[in-house]
């Protein structure tokens, strides 16, 4: 019998072998000064490989949305593996077939929807661009400028984050337009003046006629920055009176994590013509998917379009064990809940450290953005550093997001419980109180 190789858990060990044979395009992404290895998680918790808990406020990048371990989702995972671990999408596994219809039954009635699976977020966005431009004809794509789609060529394209985009020719046609930022926007507050910047830029920069527009509702690496009220209506009107579509990305922001609808979208009264979604899709497991009016994904006909996992049933058989779990333990209202609560708490802390400019959030969607003055709102970089790794050391795992990685971004998973909020805001405390930042 082939025995498994066992895994070697020394901590040492560990590090050594990542900086031995992992690429350095797979180890720069390091947050720490020194690495955090994990060995396990439960629900909404995470422990070390010396057997340190942690409460885990980024859901290993949004990805776990109905916790870690969940009993449902690796039953469903485990019945599947035995059974048949892949079937290619040239031939037929029901198990795909029926998480695009309950897919399909989240949106907006009155439209015909279909599914494209793929692996991975940036995948499906680079699928998303493509059905765009090919439906409408047309090349010319609006994006903003702190919004990320991921590090693939044409996502890392459509991303304006600096940090992301290499120092490559990307690709062409895509104009970045500046963000409804209410914080810091380069226009203040209001909607009108970002809005008149897309009519300017379609104006100023492209032919006129244009293949879409793509929008986070609520930014992730951003900076969890919400699009505000108006504003989404307002683009999409522009957008298609250009020849264009809405293409709204909700990798980070959907299944139920703002708390006040199952997409974030449905908080601002437009419905997309393409949508992506991945990340809590799957609760860990590789899966994505374009979801898109039948009309716009009719214009691929003829022409190949394959991912290689795309519609894997292992993977499909989580994303509906998730869909499963978000309905019955009511994860959409515990989000909304217990994002609340602690964003009441962070609020608190804003009045004790003037470091703290602005606290934001929508469910569990939240961020605390650090300055080095609240009149000037100079970025707080090197403080917010200083707060992060404080934060590992009272049991919290989070991020640094934003343009200028100024901003505490907590994603947890859905399962947060209002009996975490105290604690959390304790080891925030004592993590602003430890950083010595005023």
């Amino acid at each position: 019998m082939v025995q498994i190789p066992e895994t070697d858990w020394a901590t040492d060990a560990i590090l050594a072998r990542r900086e031995t044979y992992y690429a350095q395009s797979q180890r720069s992404f390091m947050p720490y000064e020194t690495p955090l290895i994990f060995k396990r998680g439960q629900g909404q918790y995470l422990w070390d490989e010396q057997g340190t808990k942690y409460t885990d406020l980024l859901g290993m990048n949004v990805c776990i949305s109905v916790g870690h371990a969940h009993p449902v989702v690796t039953e469903a995972v485990c019945r599947q593996a035995q059974d048949l671990a892949h079937c290619t999408t040239m031939f037929c596994h029901p198990t795909p077939a029926h998480l695009a219809e309950e897919l399909v039954a989240t949106m907006p009635e009155g439209h015909d929807w279909v599914v494209h699976f793929t692996n991975s977020g940036a995948e499906a966005i680079d699928l998303s661009l493509l059905l765009a431009r090919v439906s409408t004809g047309n090349i010319d794509f609006l994006a903003l400028r702190s919004g990320y789609h991921g590090a693939t060529f044409g996502a890392q394209s459509l991303t304006g984050i600096a940090g992301f985009r290499h120092n490559v020719p990307l690709m062409g046609g895509i104009h970045h337009v500046a963000d409804p930022n209410q914080y810091r926007g380069v226009f203040g507050a209001g909607t009108q003046p970002y809005l008149d910047e897309i009519d300017r830029t379609i104006t100023g920069s492209t032919c006129g006629k244009l293949a879409g527009m793509i929008i986070e509702p609520v930014q992730g690496y951003g900076g969890i920055i919400e699009m505000p009220e108006g504003y989404m209506k307002g683009a999409a009107e522009r957008v298609r009176a250009h020849g264009g579509l809405l293409v709204i990305d909700e990798v980070q922001s959907g299944f139920a994590r703002t708390g006040d609808g199952f997409w974030a979208f449905e908080a601002h009264g437009v419905v997309p013509d393409i949508m992506v979604v991945a990340k809590g899709i799957g609760n860990g497991y590789p899966l994505a998917a374009v979801i898109v009016r039948r009309e716009i994904s009719e214009a691929m006909d003829g022409k190949f379009y394959f991912n290689t996992y795309g519609a894997n049933p292992v993977s499909c058989a989580a994303g509906r064990a998730v869909l499963k779990v978000l309905r019955e333990e009511k994860l959409q209202a515990n989000a909304s809940k217990v994002g609340g609560a602690l964003v009441g708490k962070l609020r608190d802390l804003q009045q004790r450290y003037e470091v703290i400019g602005d606290v934001r959030g929508r469910g569990l969607m939240m961020a605390i953005e650090i300055v080095k003055d609240r009149n000037s709102k100079t970025p707080g970089t090197e403080e917010t550093m200083q707060v992060f790794e404080a934060s590992r050391r009272h049991g919290l795992v989070l991020s640094k997001s934003g343009a200028h990685r100024s901003v505490l971004r907590m994603v947890p998973p859905l399962c947060l419980s209002m009996d975490d909020v105290d604690g959390i805001a304790k080891a925030m405390e004592a993590s602003f109180a430890e950083a010595g930042v005023g």
